[in-house]
């Protein structure tokens, strides 16, 4: 049960969606083009695939295209590692649900603001002309200070009133590489004195003498994402561009400069809806970077971190996290979600296509004394319970077999159904047990239990209908193989990590990681990578891509049930 395909779900629903349908409907726009334009500064995460799902989903349902574009406009913080990780990113997350909306270069590269660069001086040039952009002279710093605040007004700079022939001269020498880093700006002409900080005369151009990874060394003046955004959606035949609530004061200076550029009509616009912050969980860039600068974690794809790729490592599905984005819809308000919306959808996935099987994560040996030295046979199990037609695997059983630790109490608390010194259970698809002996190593640890077994109990024998509370799991000692399983679990112990000016470092979570050898049955030796499974009653696993041929490794995708809100309830 591997396929990729989404449950059936009512089709989402959403203002955006509502814009775009009135939009067709009007004639406003004859055809959908969405875009999904990340900047090349990191790996994506999953606040990353609810834009994806959206702008992809809606290109899908309204029978367009959707770009895929590197907003690679700051060549100090990008690298083709990045870009590599972004394309497989989100091939992965649209395969089979929306890949044949994706829209891609000739040789299927994806989009770059950089392919543009140069019809994007070329619109500097006519802003200088037409007396609508000017070079500065003042540094960063005093130009954050001459813009002023929303609560502090802005004044002109001292060059603003400079000649278009000198404009044009000066950026033609920033363009040459005559001035260092920083020297000198171009802006745009709007208004120092705006109610909105945004346009007060925004800088277009900036100097950075900095090798980009897609255009070298072609360049040393990079535009401002604002600059480059409204162009390249222009230039790409954009309709609806759709971004996070933080762009939301942005849009008049991306609407100037359409209009002041004269761009071709019908121009695109830019719709904005709330980004997605999860609880228990970082969204920043630069502090996911930190984690992983820091060896925090392993690198990006780390099966801690919220990253599109450390989740695809863990074991969850595209399905899932698809499930997950149509759930938590598209809002104009911010919000926060509850982490365990997305572990719901996770385990909503794996229950409909992993199939089932038997694994003791920390194993306590159990001898059954009456079946003779050597005895082995085979037990029939369901690989699903949910899906007949997936039928059943012969399950070794034997002599003896390993159960988990905490399937046996020597002084049982109340209401223990499972084994315990005189008592009974039944051993899933195989026969009830009873514990006859405790044999204890010389430090008091116990060494195995001695155990009887009702041989007539067999599942489908003549006395296996008996009732017995307890059913637990086990595996044969003789036939389980030994791996290497990683019981993943929330980075950090604080819904909010950086609550109150907290620094997240200090409620990271010291039980994330825990690498066992577990015991599973051998049908697990021939996983292959895009298999899940559940462990029966533990958890639902993967197949790491650091597993080899003489040592299978596991990633813990996550726990049957949520043990946080187990722990919450008792505090």
């Amino acid at each position: 049960m591997t396929t990729d395909s989404p449950a059936a779900s009512p089709a989402p629903s959403d203002f955006i969606r509502d814009i775009v349908a009135a939009d067709l409907a009007s004639g406003a726009c004859q055809r959908v083009a969405t875009r999904f334009p990340p900047e090349p500064n990191g790996y994506l995460h999953i606040g990353h695939a609810k834009s994806i799902c959206l702008n992809f989903g809606i290109a899908k349902e309204f029978g367009g295209t959707c770009n895929l574009r590197m907003d690679d406009t700051n060549p100090a913080k990008e690298d083709v590692e990045y870009v590599d990780s972004i394309i497989a990113d989100v091939r992965w997350l649209i395969a089979g649900w929306a890949d044949e909306v994706l829209r891609c270069k000739a040789d299927d590269a994806p989009f770059f603001a950089s392919d543009y660069f140069g019809q994007i001086y070329a619109c500097a040039l006519t802003l200088i002309h037409a007396g609508k952009a000017y070079v500065c002279d003042l540094t960063a710093e005093q130009t954050d200070e001459y813009r002023g605040a929303p609560d502090r007004p802005g004044r002109p700079s001292p060059f603003r009133d400079r000649s278009v022939e000198e404009n044009l001269h000066l950026l033609q020498q920033m363009r040459a590489g005559a001035f260092p880093d920083g020297a000198r700006t171009l802006r745009a002409k709007i208004d120092p004195h705006h109610p909105n900080v945004w346009l007060r005369d925004p800088v277009l151009y900036r100097i950075r003498h900095t090798v980009h990874h897609h255009t070298g060394d072609a360049w040393c003046i990079y535009p401002m994402y604002d600059f480059a955004h409204c162009l390249s959606d222009s230039i790409e035949d954009i309709t609806h561009s759709i971004c996070t609530l933080e762009f939301e004061v942005h849009r008049p200076l991306y609407d100037w400069l359409l209009q002041h550029l004269a761009v071709p009509s019908p121009r695109p616009h830019q719709y904005e809806f709330a980004r997605l912050s999860l609880t228990y969980t970082l969204m920043s860039k630069r502090k996911l970077m930190q984690l992983v600068t820091e060896g925090t974690v392993s690198g990006w794809d780390d099966p801690r971190m919220p990253t599109i790729s450390g989740l695809r490592r863990r074991g969850v599905t595209a399905a899932a996290l698809r499930q997950f984005a149509i759930h938590v819809g598209v809002t104009k308000y911010n919000a926060l979600t509850e982490v365990a919306v997305l572990e719901h959808a996770i385990r909503e996935d794996l229950n409909t296509r992993a199939q089932r099987r038997l694994g003791v994560l920390r194993p306590l040996k159990v001898v059954i004394t009456n079946l003779p030295d050597g005895h082995t046979e085979t037990v029939p199990a369901a690989n699903h319970p949910l899906d007949p037609a997936l039928g059943t695997r012969d399950v070794p059983f034997s002599r003896e077999i390993f159960i988990e630790q905490d399937d046996f109490a020597e002084i049982p608390p109340p209401k223990f159904f499972r084994l315990k010194p005189g008592g009974e259970v039944r051993l899933k698809y195989a026969y009830i047990i009873k514990c006859e002996e405790v044999v204890k190593n010389a430090d008091g640890t116990i060494a195995e239990l001695r155990c009887t077994a009702d041989l007539d109990s067999k599942t489908g024998g003549a006395t296996s209908s008996r009732k017995i509370k307890g059913t637990i799991h086990w595996v044969s000692a003789a036939h389980a193989i030994a791996a290497e399983v990683r019981l993943y679990d929330r980075l950090f112990t604080e819904p909010e990590p950086e609550a109150d000016g907290r620094d997240f470092r200090t409620c990271l979570n010291p039980h994330s990681l825990e690498t066992i050898t577990a015991h599973l049955e051998p049908a697990l030796a021939t996983a292959r990578p895009d298999d899940r499974f559940q462990l029966e009653r533990l958890a639902y696993i993967a197949l790491d891509p650091a597993t080899t041929a003489e040592r299978p490794v596991f990633n813990r995708v996550i726990t049957l049930k949520d043990t946080w809100a187990k722990e919450a309830a008792k505090g």
